[in-house]
């Protein structure tokens, strides 16, 4: 089964059909800090952030599914990844699906935007914390 993707604009039409979903921000805690963070509460969904990449030099985080399976997020739902620009969370989603999850679905323009597929979640107007 393929990693499905949407772009920001289509998120919230996604999670008010979908209401068995959260969102899953992997970006860095440098990111989050400086950027902002996506509030999946606002729309009535849960909001988790665990980094792929840690640090400034962006290492892998070895403890990321470890991390991810501590947040007992069930198979069953729809779990939304979102990173920068859409790379990151593909990526992620990919490991997730290693580990039996199916519902994975790829926000492609990221928190920022990607020219190439979108605004992204911020310029979207969805809500930020």
């Amino acid at each position: 089964m393929e990693v499905f993707n949407i772009p920001s604009e289509k998120v919230l039409n996604f999670l008010k059909t979908n209401p068995n979903s959260v969102v899953l921000d992997v970006r860095t805690e440098e990111e989050w800090n400086g950027v902002g963070k996506p509030d999946a509460e606002s729309l009535n969904s849960k909001t988790f952030f665990i980094s792929l990449l840690i640090g400034v030099d962006r290492k892998k985080n070895e403890n990321f599914i470890k991390d991810f399976l501590q947040k007992k997020i069930s198979k069953k739902d729809n779990i939304l990844v979102i990173c920068r620009s859409g790379v990151r969370s593909m990526a992620a989603a990919k490991l997730l699906q290693q580990e039996g999850y199916k519902n994975l679905v790829n926000i492609s323009d990221g928190f920022e935007g990607n020219p190439a597929t979108g605004e992204g979640w911020k310029k979207s107007n969805l809500p930020c914390k």
